[in-house]
C-alpha cells in the first residue's frame, strides 16, 4: 500500500501545480527507486485525461559515460532529447538520488562539456517555459508547464542528518502536505507572497548585505518578479528575478559570501565567495572543491554572469539539508544563481549551468538587512512588513 500522502503530493503536482489537461502529454521522470510516486502520478494523469510518458533510468548510467566517454560522446545531444523537450505538454520531474555523491570523483571539465552541450536543451525548455508563464510575452512559442520535486531516500536522509521517516515527515511537511487541503495553503501563500512581487516590480536597485562580508548590489530595473508558490518546484516558496545585465553598471556588482556549502553534480562546495564586476564573477574562492567551482563558472561564456536572483519565503523549512530545492526556499535567505537566467524576468543569459547558492540573513548567521532602492524590507531573517511571508 502507498503512503497515503504520495498520492496526494501527486494530485497537488497534476492538478495545480501544472495544471494538467485532458490530451496533453506528459513528461514523468524519475529514477525507479522513486516507483511508487511514479506510479501515483501516473494514476493522477490518467484520472486528468492525459497522456503520461514515464521516463526512468538508473542513476548509475551517468557515470558510465563520464568514465567511458570520449569527450565527442560527452558534448553529443541526441536529436531525440530535443524533439522531447520540444513536444512534451508538461513535465514532471522526481529527484530521488540513491548516492547523492556519485560523481563527486568524477573530473570537473568533463562534466562541464556535458553540462554545456545540453545548452541548446536548457535554451528551448527556459523559452518554453516562460511561454508558459507569460504567453503573450512569448507570441509562437508553444508553452510548457514543468514542476520537479523530491522523493525521499536515505541518501537523501543522510545528507539532511535525519532517518528516513523524519526526512518524509520534512519533505511533505514543505510542502504542507500535512495539511487537510494542501491546495488551498499554496493558495494563502501565493497571496501573501505576491504582496512582496507587487511591491518588488518596478524597483531598480536590491541590496544585499550581511557582517560576514555580503555587500551585493543587483539592478533589478525592468526586470519581473515572479511569485513562486507551488507551480514549479515543489515545494515552493520564493520570489524571484534576473539581472538586468544591461544596466550601464553590468548589473551586479559587489561581493557575496554564501553560507551554507552549494551542492552541484553530488559534489559540496564550502566556504563560496564571487565577486561581481558589471555582472559577471571577476573572483572565486571557495574553502573546499574551489578548482570544480571554478571549472563550472568557466564551462561556457554564461556561465560566470548572475542569472537569478531571490529571496526565500519558506518559514516551514528551517534547516539546510544539503538539498537545493529546501534550501533556497528557507524563509530568512536569499540565493544568487549563476548561469541560465529565465527569460519570463527578462533576463536571457545563456549557459549550460544553472547554479543556485543559498545566503543566511537570519540571527544565528550574524542576520543581515535587504534594502531596496533605499528602503529596509527585511532584517534578519524577518520582512519588515505585515501581512508579508513569516509576518502575520
Amino acid at each position: 500500500m502507498r503512503d497515503p500522502r504520495l498520492d496526494k503530493l501527486a494530485r497537488v503536482l497534476v492538478e495545480y501545480a501544472t495544471a494538467v489537461k485532458p490530451g496533453q502529454l506528459v513528461r514523468l521522470t524519475g529514477a525507479p527507486v522513486s516507483a511508487p510516486l511514479l506510479e501515483a502520478l501516473y494514476e493522477a494523469v490518467v484520472k486528468a485525461g492525459a497522456h503520461p510518458y514515464v521516463k526512468s533510468a538508473p542513476e548509475g548510467l551517468s557515470n558510465i559515460l563520464f568514465e567511458h566517454g570520449g569527450d565527442e560522446q560527452l558534448r553529443y545531444v541526441s536529436p531525440l532529447a530535443l524533439q522531447e523537450i520540444e513536444t512534451i505538454d508538461v513535465s514532471i520531474g522526481l529527484w530521488a538520488e540513491t548516492n547523492t555523491k556519485s560523481l563527486s570523483r568524477v573530473d570537473p571539465k568533463r562534466q562541464g562539456i556535458a553540462s554545456s552541450a545540453r545548452k541548446p536543451i536548457m535554451k528551448v525548455f527556459m523559452e518554453r517555459a516562460a511561454a508558459a508563464s507569460d504567453p503573450s510575452a512569448n507570441p509562437g512559442v508553444k508553452p510548457l508547464k514543468w514542476s520537479g520535486t523530491q522523493y525521499p531516500t536515505l541518501a537523501s536522509a543522510q545528507d539532511a542528518e535525519m532517518s528516513l521517516t523524519e526526512y518524509e515527515d520534512f519533505v511533505f511537511n514543505a510542502g504542507h502536505l500535512d495539511k487537510d487541503d494542501p491546495v488551498a495553503e499554496w493558495v494563502k501563500i501565493k497571496d501573501r507572497q505576491q504582496k512582496v512581487v507587487d511591491y518588488l516590480n518596478g524597483k531598480k536597485v536590491i541590496h544585499f548585505k550581511t557582517p560576514r562580508g555580503t555587500d551585493l548590489t543587483v539592478n533589478v530595473e525592468g526586470m519581473t518578479w515572479i511569485n513562486c508558490c507551488g507551480h514549479e518546484n515543489f515545494p515552493d516558496g520564493e520570489v524571484f528575478t534576473g539581472p538586468n545585465l544591461k544596466a550601464d553598471c553590468g548589473g551586479v556588482n559587489g561581493v557575496v559570501k554564501y553560507s551554507f556549502p552549494a551542492v552541484h553534480h553530488g559534489r559540496e562546495v564550502h566556504d563560496i565567495e564571487l565577486t561581481f564586476e558589471n555582472g559577471r564573477v571577476v573572483d572565486a574562492k571557495a574553502g573546499k572543491n574551489q578548482a570544480f567551482l571554478i571549472d563550472m563558472l568557466d564551462q561556457d561564456p554564461g556561465a560566470r554572469s548572475l542569472g537569478e536572483i531571490a529571496v526565500g519565503t519558506n518559514y516551514q523549512i528551517t534547516e539546510y539539508t544539503k538539498n537545493t530545492l529546501f534550501d533556497e526556499k528557507i524563509g530568512g535567505t536569499f540565493h544568487a544563481a549563476v548561469g541560465a537566467g529565465y527569460p519570463e524576468t527578462g533576463n536571457a543569459n545563456e549557459s549550460g549551468l544553472h547554479w543556485d547558492m543559498v545566503c543566511d540573513l537570519r540571527p544565528d548567521a550574524s542576520g543581515g538587512t535587504i534594502t531596496v532602492d533605499g528602503e529596509v524590507i527585511s532584517k534578519d531573517g524577518k520582512f519588515v512588513f505585515d501581512g508579508w511571508p513569516g509576518n502575520g
